[in-house]
């Protein structure tokens, strides 16, 4: 009989569905919500806002691994994170956490010029801590910061640009397939990979490519003011990557410690005896201390292969070619 029942109230509830007179929408996520403070360590009025770089540097929203969006760009979040660091008058100072190989040239410049405009909006101090990686874009960024400090085991420097195609064009004549491109000028298809790159197609990338370096330069030429000459800079921006202790050496860097040194620091600089170090999150999140991370989320990129250890899927199969301040081991 209980069987009955709940066969007959299931059908009612689907005739009544079919029929239009109701229905249940059931989203698939929660939408993205507000930011919301939480406090990580330390006591006191003033605070000092936790900001996180980590993994690829994109523009594009973070994705599920279905595909659906689970979250806004690295590059909305800080905006958002710093539009309301901008509110608190208590906030007295940013602490930069980066752990990044780099990622897309526009994502790096945009997340440098919001931490600069911060800066001269607000005055307040910012100090960068590079974590285990802090390369290419990732440095890029860092140069916004007062001071930069690196994790004794971390790695900088990686810096350069680098633009990567593939050229399948021997493969298809081998199998029997034949590329047939109508355009409107000869360089429309300018590094597409169904032919071989002509030279002054070559020229026309690698004038690109060294006009973008130039503004990486210039970027650690400003943000190292005083500390290292353009022709310094010039040299050591050969995509090299350096150790903690060598980029100390070569002055890329101010200090050599670790994230609780950087919190001590920042703390010394703004004359604080004690500070919050705080974060946002939206609800949902968790973080439990200041090494807390947020989780990796699929991104997605051109050329469909995996570059990186951590398992971040930054290439798809889309035929594009993006600048990159990124370091890549292939």
């Amino acid at each position: 009989m209980q069987r009955f029942r709940f066969l007959a109230f299931f059908a009612a509830v689907l005739i009544i569905s079919l029929s239009g007179c109701a229905y249940v929408q059931v989203p698939l996520f929660t939408p993205v919500q507000p930011m919301q403070e939480k406090v990580l360590e330390g006591q006191g009025d003033a605070k000092i806002l936790l900001v996180e770089v980590s993994g690829v540097i994109s523009e594009q929203e973070k994705q599920k691994k279905m595909g659906f969006t689970e979250d806004v760009s690295l590059v909305a979040q800080i905006k958002e994170e710093l539009q309301k660091a901008e509110k608190d008058k208590a906030i007295s100072g940013i602490l930069l956490k980066i752990d990044s190989p780099g990622g897309t040239v526009t994502a790096s410049d945009m997340i440098y010029h919001e931490l600069i405009k911060f800066k001269k909006r607000t005055g307040k101090h910012i100090t960068a801590c590079i974590m285990g990686l802090g390369t290419s874009g990732g440095y890029y960024i860092a140069c916004a910061a007062d001071e930069i400090i690196a994790h004794p085991t971390a790695l900088t420097g990686s810096i350069g640009v680098i633009a990567m195609k593939m050229n399948v064009h021997g493969l298809m004549e081998k199998i029997g397939i034949r590329n047939e491109t109508f355009k409107s000028g000869d360089k429309k298809d300018i590094l597409s990979p169904f032919r071989a790159t002509s030279p002054e197609e070559f020229q026309i990338m690698q004038t690109i490519i060294n006009q973008l370096h130039k503004r990486f330069v210039d970027v650690i030429a400003d943000g190292r003011n005083g500390t290292l000459k353009r022709n310094t800079v010039e040299k050591l921006a050969d995509g090299r990557i350096y150790t903690a202790d060598q980029a100390l050496e070569n002055k890329l860097i101010d200090k050599v410690g670790y994230l609780d040194d950087a919190i001590a620091h920042i703390k010394n600089k703004l004359n604080l005896k004690e500070a919050k170090i705080i974060v946002y999150l939206r609800p949902g999140s968790y973080k439990g201390s200041i090494y807390s991370s947020y989780p990796a989320s699929t991104m997605s990129w051109p050329m469909g292969a995996n570059l990186l250890p951590m398992g971040s899927e930054i290439f798809s199969s889309a035929p594009q070619v993006k600048f990159m301040y990124l370091w890549s081991p292939w």
